[in-house]
């Protein structure tokens, strides 16, 4: 059994950051990559960034290139995601999920490739 858990969110100004981190439980945690999404209101969830097990292989949606970072610490069973230059259209739900498969591939940027999902954390961003 996987649990994970958000924190960080919060409410910011526009080109401010946060710093979002996702807490596992369970040993699959090192094994597996991960991911971020997130899903503003009326709008479906989407991909902003993925990580391999071992932290080597990063993917990230173009709406965050050069301004997001994904990292994890698998001794501490937690990941991260540095976000910076926030803008209001950041505005959203945060999921932190994990990937049974061992891959980052495409299949990892849709919501169908994550098999563990989080609570969420909410990211306000004001202009």
């Amino acid at each position: 059994q996987v649990q994970l858990v958000e924190s960080g969110g919060g409410l910011v100004q526009a080109g401010d950051s946060l710093r979002l981190s996702c807490a596992a439980s369970g040993r699959t945690f090192s094994s597996k990559p991960m991911g971020w999404f997130r899903q503003a209101p009326g709008k479906e969830r989407e991909f902003v960034s993925a990580i391999s097990w071992g932290g080597g292989t990063t993917r990230y949606a173009d709406s965050v290139k050069g301004r997001f970072t994904i990292s994890r610490d698998n001794g501490k069973k937690t990941m991260y995601l540095q976000m910076n230059s926030l803008k209001p259209e950041d505005t959203a739900v945060y999921y932190c999920a994990l990937r049974w498969s061992l891959d980052i591939s495409v299949q990892a940027m849709g919501v169908s490739g994550y098999d563990y999902w989080g609570q969420g954390t909410q990211v306000t961003v004001s202009s």
